[in-house]
Protein backbone atom coordinates (compact mmCIF):
# COMPACT_ATOMS: atom_id res chain seq x y z
CA UNK A 1 0.00 0.00 0.00
CA UNK A 2 1.49 3.42 -0.95
CA UNK A 3 2.19 5.88 1.85
CA UNK A 4 -0.88 7.49 3.39
CA UNK A 5 -1.03 10.95 5.01
CA UNK A 6 -4.53 10.46 6.38
CA UNK A 7 -6.02 12.87 3.83
CA UNK A 8 -7.64 10.68 1.13
CA UNK A 9 -8.13 13.47 -1.41
CA UNK A 10 -4.52 14.64 -1.16
CA UNK A 11 -3.26 11.06 -1.27
CA UNK A 12 -5.41 10.37 -4.36
CA UNK A 13 -3.87 13.41 -6.09
CA UNK A 14 -0.40 12.10 -5.22
CA UNK A 15 -1.34 8.63 -6.50
CA UNK A 16 -2.40 9.97 -9.87
CA UNK A 17 0.72 12.13 -10.26
CA UNK A 18 2.88 9.12 -9.37
CA UNK A 19 1.34 6.70 -11.89
CA UNK A 20 1.35 9.34 -14.64
CA UNK A 21 5.04 10.02 -13.97
CA UNK A 22 5.77 6.29 -14.12
CA UNK A 23 3.87 5.99 -17.41
CA UNK A 24 5.78 8.89 -19.00
CA UNK A 25 9.13 7.45 -17.93
CA UNK A 26 8.16 4.00 -19.21
CA UNK A 27 7.15 5.54 -22.56
CA UNK A 28 10.48 7.39 -22.79
CA UNK A 29 12.39 4.19 -22.00
CA UNK A 30 10.45 2.37 -24.70
CA UNK A 31 11.38 5.01 -27.30
CA UNK A 32 15.05 4.86 -26.30
CA UNK A 33 14.95 1.09 -26.83
CA UNK A 34 13.28 1.71 -30.21
CA UNK A 35 10.39 -0.60 -29.43
CA UNK A 36 7.16 -0.42 -31.50
CA UNK A 37 4.72 2.29 -30.38
CA UNK A 38 1.94 -0.13 -29.46
CA UNK A 39 4.01 -2.62 -27.46
CA UNK A 40 3.42 -0.70 -24.24
CA UNK A 41 -0.38 -0.71 -24.51
CA UNK A 42 -2.60 -3.31 -22.87
CA UNK A 43 -3.89 -6.16 -25.01
CA UNK A 44 -7.02 -5.47 -27.11
CA UNK A 45 -9.64 -8.17 -26.48
CA UNK A 46 -10.99 -8.21 -30.06
CA UNK A 47 -7.54 -8.85 -31.56
CA UNK A 48 -6.79 -11.60 -29.05
CA UNK A 49 -10.00 -13.56 -29.69
CA UNK A 50 -9.57 -13.13 -33.44
CA UNK A 51 -6.08 -14.61 -33.26
CA UNK A 52 -7.00 -17.44 -30.88
CA UNK A 53 -10.29 -18.29 -32.59
CA UNK A 54 -13.42 -17.78 -30.48
CA UNK A 55 -15.58 -20.90 -30.06
CA UNK A 56 -18.03 -19.95 -27.28
CA UNK A 57 -18.50 -18.40 -23.85
CA UNK A 58 -20.27 -18.91 -20.51
CA UNK A 59 -20.98 -16.72 -17.50
CA UNK A 60 -19.21 -17.78 -14.28
CA UNK A 61 -20.60 -15.21 -11.83
CA UNK A 62 -18.76 -12.93 -9.39
CA UNK A 63 -15.32 -14.16 -8.37
CA UNK A 64 -12.18 -12.83 -6.72
CA UNK A 65 -9.40 -12.61 -9.34
CA UNK A 66 -5.76 -11.55 -9.30
CA UNK A 67 -5.17 -7.94 -10.30
CA UNK A 68 -1.98 -9.00 -12.10
CA UNK A 69 -4.00 -11.35 -14.34
CA UNK A 70 -5.86 -8.37 -15.86
CA UNK A 71 -3.89 -7.70 -19.03
CA UNK A 72 -6.33 -6.25 -21.57
CA UNK A 73 -9.39 -4.21 -22.40
CA UNK A 74 -12.44 -4.67 -24.58
CA UNK A 75 -12.57 -1.12 -26.01
CA UNK A 76 -10.03 1.12 -24.25
CA UNK A 77 -6.68 -0.45 -25.12
CA UNK A 78 -4.96 2.88 -25.85
CA UNK A 79 -6.14 4.69 -22.70
CA UNK A 80 -3.83 2.64 -20.46
CA UNK A 81 -0.37 1.09 -20.73
CA UNK A 82 0.29 -2.57 -19.98
CA UNK A 83 0.54 -1.79 -16.25
CA UNK A 84 -2.89 -0.07 -16.40
CA UNK A 85 -1.41 3.39 -15.86
CA UNK A 86 -3.40 6.19 -17.61
CA UNK A 87 -1.75 7.41 -20.81
CA UNK A 88 -3.27 10.91 -20.46
CA UNK A 89 -4.83 13.20 -17.87
CA UNK A 90 -8.27 13.15 -19.51
CA UNK A 91 -9.85 11.01 -16.76
CA UNK A 92 -7.89 12.61 -13.94
CA UNK A 93 -10.86 13.73 -11.78
CA UNK A 94 -12.75 10.45 -12.01
CA UNK A 95 -9.58 8.49 -11.27
CA UNK A 96 -8.93 10.61 -8.18
CA UNK A 97 -12.51 10.20 -6.90
CA UNK A 98 -12.23 6.41 -7.12
CA UNK A 99 -8.78 6.43 -5.49
CA UNK A 100 -10.01 8.61 -2.62
CA UNK A 101 -13.07 6.38 -2.12
CA UNK A 102 -10.91 3.25 -2.00
CA UNK A 103 -8.55 4.91 0.48
CA UNK A 104 -11.54 5.68 2.68
CA UNK A 105 -12.52 2.01 2.54
CA UNK A 106 -15.78 2.56 0.67
CA UNK A 107 -17.15 -0.57 -1.09
CA UNK A 108 -16.84 -0.73 -4.88
CA UNK A 109 -19.03 -2.72 -7.28
CA UNK A 110 -17.34 -5.69 -9.02
CA UNK A 111 -15.64 -4.95 -12.31
CA UNK A 112 -16.80 -6.81 -15.45
CA UNK A 113 -14.24 -8.96 -17.28
CA UNK A 114 -13.79 -11.60 -19.96
CA UNK A 115 -11.54 -14.54 -19.09
CA UNK A 116 -9.39 -16.34 -21.67
CA UNK A 117 -7.35 -19.06 -20.02
CA UNK A 118 -5.68 -17.33 -17.07
CA UNK A 119 -5.92 -13.84 -18.59
CA UNK A 120 -8.65 -11.25 -17.95
CA UNK A 121 -9.88 -8.40 -20.16
CA UNK A 122 -11.87 -5.49 -18.71
CA UNK A 123 -15.34 -4.75 -20.08
CA UNK A 124 -16.27 -2.25 -17.36
CA UNK A 125 -14.21 -0.90 -14.48
CA UNK A 126 -10.98 0.36 -16.09
CA UNK A 127 -10.52 3.15 -13.52
CA UNK A 128 -11.05 0.73 -10.63
CA UNK A 129 -8.41 -1.64 -12.05
CA UNK A 130 -5.98 1.26 -12.58
CA UNK A 131 -6.48 2.49 -9.02
CA UNK A 132 -6.18 -1.05 -7.62
CA UNK A 133 -2.83 -1.43 -9.36
CA UNK A 134 -1.66 1.98 -8.10
CA UNK A 135 -2.62 1.02 -4.54
CA UNK A 136 -0.85 -2.37 -4.87
CA UNK A 137 -4.01 -4.45 -4.45
CA UNK A 138 -3.46 -8.15 -5.09
CA UNK A 139 -7.08 -9.18 -5.75
CA UNK A 140 -10.32 -7.59 -6.89
CA UNK A 141 -13.93 -8.74 -7.25
CA UNK A 142 -15.08 -9.29 -10.83
CA UNK A 143 -18.08 -10.51 -12.76
CA UNK A 144 -16.44 -13.12 -15.01
CA UNK A 145 -17.45 -14.41 -18.45
CA UNK A 146 -15.27 -17.29 -19.65
CA UNK A 147 -14.43 -17.21 -23.39
CA UNK A 148 -13.40 -20.49 -25.05
CA UNK A 149 -10.90 -20.39 -27.92
CA UNK A 150 -9.30 -22.85 -30.34
CA UNK A 151 -5.79 -22.00 -29.14
CA UNK A 152 -4.76 -21.48 -25.51
CA UNK A 153 -3.78 -17.97 -24.43
CA UNK A 154 -0.59 -19.19 -22.75
CA UNK A 155 2.50 -17.24 -23.78
CA UNK A 156 0.72 -14.00 -24.72
CA UNK A 157 2.38 -11.05 -22.99
CA UNK A 158 2.09 -8.21 -25.51
CA UNK A 159 0.80 -7.49 -29.01
CA UNK A 160 3.92 -8.91 -30.66
CA UNK A 161 2.99 -12.33 -29.28
CA UNK A 162 -0.30 -12.12 -31.21
CA UNK A 163 1.65 -12.44 -34.47
CA UNK A 164 3.00 -15.81 -33.37
CA UNK A 165 -0.44 -17.00 -32.24
CA UNK A 166 -2.05 -15.86 -35.49
CA UNK A 167 0.23 -18.01 -37.65
CA UNK A 168 -0.22 -20.88 -35.20
CA UNK A 169 -4.03 -20.58 -35.41
CA UNK A 170 -3.91 -20.73 -39.22
CA UNK A 171 -1.76 -23.87 -38.99
CA UNK A 172 -4.25 -25.50 -36.60
CA UNK A 173 -7.11 -24.72 -38.99
CA UNK A 174 -5.27 -26.08 -42.03
CA UNK A 175 -3.65 -29.04 -40.26
CA UNK A 176 -6.10 -30.19 -37.54
CA UNK A 177 -3.88 -32.50 -35.53
CA UNK A 178 -4.88 -34.10 -32.24
CA UNK A 179 -3.97 -31.96 -29.18
CA UNK A 180 -1.23 -34.34 -28.06
CA UNK A 181 0.28 -34.34 -31.57
CA UNK A 182 0.09 -30.57 -31.88
CA UNK A 183 1.79 -30.15 -28.49
CA UNK A 184 4.94 -31.84 -29.84
CA UNK A 185 5.42 -29.28 -32.60
CA UNK A 186 7.33 -26.08 -31.83
CA UNK A 187 9.04 -23.37 -33.87
CA UNK A 188 11.10 -20.27 -33.16
CA UNK A 189 10.03 -18.14 -36.12
CA UNK A 190 6.22 -17.74 -36.42
CA UNK A 191 6.46 -17.78 -40.23
CA UNK A 192 7.57 -21.41 -39.97
CA UNK A 193 3.94 -22.35 -39.18
CA UNK A 194 2.91 -21.07 -42.63
CA UNK A 195 5.72 -22.99 -44.33
CA UNK A 196 4.81 -26.16 -42.43
CA UNK A 197 1.15 -25.75 -43.45
CA UNK A 198 2.11 -25.62 -47.13
CA UNK A 199 4.43 -28.61 -46.71
CA UNK A 200 1.76 -30.75 -45.04
CA UNK A 201 -0.86 -29.85 -47.66
CA UNK A 202 1.55 -30.70 -50.48
CA UNK A 203 2.31 -34.04 -48.81
CA UNK A 204 -1.42 -34.65 -48.41
CA UNK A 205 -2.06 -33.98 -52.10
CA UNK A 206 0.56 -36.56 -53.12
CA UNK A 207 -0.83 -38.99 -50.55
CA UNK A 208 -4.39 -38.69 -51.90
CA UNK A 209 -3.13 -39.29 -55.42
CA UNK A 210 -1.39 -42.43 -54.27
CA UNK A 211 -4.43 -43.67 -52.34
CA UNK A 212 -6.85 -42.76 -55.16
CA UNK A 213 -9.53 -41.80 -52.65
CA UNK A 214 -10.71 -38.75 -50.74
CA UNK A 215 -9.69 -38.09 -47.12
CA UNK A 216 -10.58 -35.12 -44.91
CA UNK A 217 -8.08 -32.67 -43.47
CA UNK A 218 -8.07 -34.32 -40.05
CA UNK A 219 -7.26 -37.76 -41.49
CA UNK A 220 -4.55 -36.36 -43.79
CA UNK A 221 -3.01 -34.48 -40.84
CA UNK A 222 -2.99 -37.67 -38.75
CA UNK A 223 -1.41 -39.71 -41.57
CA UNK A 224 1.23 -37.03 -42.15
CA UNK A 225 2.16 -36.93 -38.48
CA UNK A 226 2.35 -40.70 -38.03
CA UNK A 227 3.66 -41.87 -41.43
CA UNK A 228 5.86 -38.94 -42.42
CA UNK A 229 6.83 -36.57 -39.61
CA UNK A 230 7.52 -38.98 -36.74
CA UNK A 231 9.37 -41.43 -38.98
CA UNK A 232 11.55 -38.71 -40.52
CA UNK A 233 12.35 -37.14 -37.15
CA UNK A 234 13.49 -40.52 -35.81
CA UNK A 235 15.79 -40.92 -38.83
CA UNK A 236 17.15 -37.40 -38.44
CA UNK A 237 17.90 -37.97 -34.76
CA UNK A 238 19.69 -41.21 -35.55
CA UNK A 239 21.79 -39.37 -38.19
CA UNK A 240 22.41 -36.39 -35.85
CA UNK A 241 20.70 -33.97 -38.26
CA UNK A 242 18.40 -32.13 -35.83
CA UNK A 243 20.96 -29.40 -35.10
CA UNK A 244 20.35 -26.50 -32.71
CA UNK A 245 16.77 -25.78 -33.81
CA UNK A 246 13.50 -27.57 -33.22
CA UNK A 247 12.40 -30.86 -34.76
CA UNK A 248 9.98 -29.01 -37.05
CA UNK A 249 12.75 -26.75 -38.34
CA UNK A 250 15.03 -29.74 -38.95
CA UNK A 251 12.25 -31.58 -40.79
CA UNK A 252 11.54 -28.61 -43.08
CA UNK A 253 15.22 -28.00 -43.74
CA UNK A 254 16.07 -31.53 -44.84
CA UNK A 255 12.77 -31.96 -46.67
CA UNK A 256 13.63 -28.96 -48.85
CA UNK A 257 17.20 -30.12 -49.38
CA UNK A 258 16.02 -33.63 -50.20
CA UNK A 259 13.97 -32.46 -53.14
CA UNK A 260 16.43 -29.79 -54.29
CA UNK A 261 19.43 -32.11 -54.32
CA UNK A 262 17.96 -35.56 -54.93
CA UNK A 263 14.62 -34.83 -56.66
CA UNK A 264 12.67 -37.31 -54.60
CA UNK A 265 9.84 -37.30 -52.08
CA UNK A 266 10.86 -40.66 -50.62
CA UNK A 267 12.61 -41.19 -47.30
CA UNK A 268 15.11 -43.92 -46.57
CA UNK A 269 18.51 -44.30 -44.94
CA UNK A 270 20.36 -43.63 -48.18
CA UNK A 271 18.57 -40.30 -48.63
CA UNK A 272 19.34 -39.29 -45.06
CA UNK A 273 23.00 -40.28 -45.47
CA UNK A 274 23.29 -38.15 -48.61
CA UNK A 275 21.81 -35.20 -46.72
CA UNK A 276 24.19 -35.55 -43.77
CA UNK A 277 26.72 -32.73 -43.32
CA UNK A 278 30.02 -33.32 -45.16
CA UNK A 279 33.30 -32.16 -43.52
CA UNK A 280 34.87 -29.07 -45.09
CA UNK A 281 38.05 -30.83 -46.11
CA UNK A 282 36.04 -33.45 -48.03
CA UNK A 283 34.04 -30.79 -49.87
CA UNK A 284 37.26 -28.92 -50.74
CA UNK A 285 38.93 -32.06 -52.06
CA UNK A 286 35.89 -32.92 -54.18
CA UNK A 287 35.72 -29.38 -55.55
CA UNK A 288 39.44 -29.43 -56.54
CA UNK A 289 38.99 -32.83 -58.13
CA UNK A 290 36.02 -31.61 -60.23
CA UNK A 291 38.01 -28.58 -61.39
CA UNK A 292 40.89 -30.85 -62.42
CA UNK A 293 38.58 -33.21 -64.30
CA UNK A 294 37.01 -30.27 -66.11
CA UNK A 295 40.36 -29.65 -67.80
CA UNK A 296 40.90 -33.33 -68.60
CA UNK A 297 39.52 -35.12 -71.65
CA UNK A 298 39.54 -38.71 -72.90
CA UNK A 299 39.97 -41.96 -70.97
CA UNK A 300 42.10 -40.34 -68.23
CA UNK A 301 39.07 -38.27 -67.06
CA UNK A 302 38.12 -40.86 -64.43
CA UNK A 303 41.61 -41.25 -62.86
CA UNK A 304 44.04 -39.00 -61.01
CA UNK A 305 47.52 -38.24 -62.26
CA UNK A 306 48.94 -40.82 -59.83
CA UNK A 307 46.76 -43.51 -61.38
CA UNK A 308 44.54 -43.88 -58.31
CA UNK A 309 40.74 -43.83 -58.66
CA UNK A 310 39.23 -40.39 -58.43
CA UNK A 311 37.63 -39.43 -55.12
CA UNK A 312 33.89 -39.92 -54.89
Amino acid sequence: MPRSTGFPDADAEDDFQRVRRQQVLARLSQRLRREPDDIGFILPFDEVVQVLGRTGERYLGVQVISVQSIVGSVDRARDYDRSFRPTSAVSRERWKRIAAAQRRGQPMPPIDVYRIGELHFVRDGHHRVSVARALAWRTIEASVTDVRTRLPAAGIRNRLDLVVKDYERLFVERVPLLPEQRARLSVRDPWTWAVLSETVEAWGFRYLQGERRWLGRAEVARRWYEDEYRRVVRMLRAANLIGDGTEVEAYLRVAGERYRLIRTHEWNEDVVERLAPVPFWVRSRRARWRQTQGRTAGPSRRRTRAGRPAPP
